[in-house]
């Protein structure tokens, strides 16, 4: 069962993601980066309204496709199938492209401290500096493994046919299972796999939001959960100006939940409501997302610093210029690797 809405929403939260680490780069709020440029403080606003819910919308919409693909192939298919689009490419693109982020982020922290370090050992640290947002994959695999056992214990599919029984108000107070979800299995130094979190949304996804009546259930107050999670990111933003947004003790915060929740509501309804829909953009864009996701940040990285050591641009330009360029960068990027039978293998996780 393809849905066009989720292929959109996908497309779109990746464009998000994009955009938000140019302006990522830049911030100016602590969190460390790989060009280390000060930026402009007014513009971090874009990273406080995103980050508490763009990757939980990403996760919840691949737990919707996760149960129409497990409608028509079993778990070992499933995850044989997951192996070649997600597993090898979140590896391989470490060691093939990875790097490079790495090896920038050495030119501006000096990470051997001008050390006596074998080439060998050097290109590790940069492939394991580079992992970026390849962490995404590495969750994604976890949660889809959890998954399956799931399905293995719960044969009569109990847990799904509950999800199809909830009304808008149980969906709403569902924010209290994201809110305890935020404080189980986060690792304790890459504070980026937040593992409980992560597996909510994503079982959300499968167990709820999969379900055609709760999905029109939610078109029908996207205007509402909209206009709600507008009047909190405003507020989000506002309390928690200035501080880092990614610490886990802000990311715990029952405000940081409520607007993440609602904002995923909001962003699944609207979805539904209005683009639900497709066309010849729409099907370029779905069958580029992948690409898109997987490259953005490494190429991001290298205009950055090309435009910082080499051109000497003022850093406001890069706000401007850097989008503009990973839009007319990627496409013929991704259509040269779809060319290459290795790469587009490797790195996209094509036949």
């Amino acid at each position: 069962m393809r849905k066009p809405f989720l292929d959109n929403l996908r497309y779109g939260i990746v464009l998000s993601v994009a955009v938000y680490h140019v302006f990522y780069q830049f911030n100016s709020v602590g969190i460390i980066t790989n060009v280390l440029i000060p930026g402009i403080p007014a513009l971090d606003a874009p990273l406080y309204v995103l980050y508490p819910w763009f990757m939980a919308a990403l996760f919840m919409i691949s737990g919707i496709c996760a149960r129409y693909s497990l409608e028509k192939q079993t778990g070992k298919q499933y995850l044989k199938g997951k192996v070649r689009r997600q597993l090898i490419p979140s590896i391989a693109i470490i060691f093939l492209i990875g790097w490079s982020t790495g090896w920038v982020t050495d030119q501006y922290a000096n990470i051997f401290g001008g050390g006596q370090v074998p080439g060998f050992a050097k290109y590790l640290v940069w492939c394991m500096s580079g992992i970026g947002v390849l962490w995404f994959l590495h969750e994604l695999l976890l949660c889809e493994v959890v998954l399956v056992l799931i399905r293995k214990l719960d044969k009569k599919d109990r847990l799904w046919q509950l999800g199809g029984k909830a009304n808008f108000p149980v969906i709403c107070l569902l924010v209290l299972g994201m809110w305890g979800s935020a404080y189980i299995l986060n690792t304790p130094v890459i504070e980026v796999y937040r593992n409980g979190f992560y597996l909510f949304c994503f079982l959300a996804g499968y167990i709820l939001f999969s379900h055609e009546q709760i999905q029109s259930l939610l078109a029908k107050w996207a205007p509402c959960m909209l206009a709600v999670s507008g009047v909190l990111a405003v507020v989000y933003t506002v309390h928690f100006w200035g501080q880092n947004y990614a610490a886990l003790s802000n990311l715990k915060a029952p405000l940081t939940n409520l607007y993440a929740w609602f904002a995923c509501l909001g962003v699944l309804g609207a979805g539904k409501r209005w683009l639900d829909k497709e066309t010849a953009f729409t099907r370029c864009m779905a069958s580029r997302s992948f690409g898109i996701y997987v490259l953005h940040n490494p190429l991001l990285v290298l205009l950055a610093w090309a435009m910082d050591k080499l051109l000497h641009f003022p850093v406001w330009s890069m706000y401007l210029l850097l989008p503009v360029l990973l839009a007319l960068l990627l496409p013929p990027l991704i259509a040269l690797i779809k060319r290459i039978p290795v790469l587009r293998t490797l790195i996209l996780g094509e036949k």
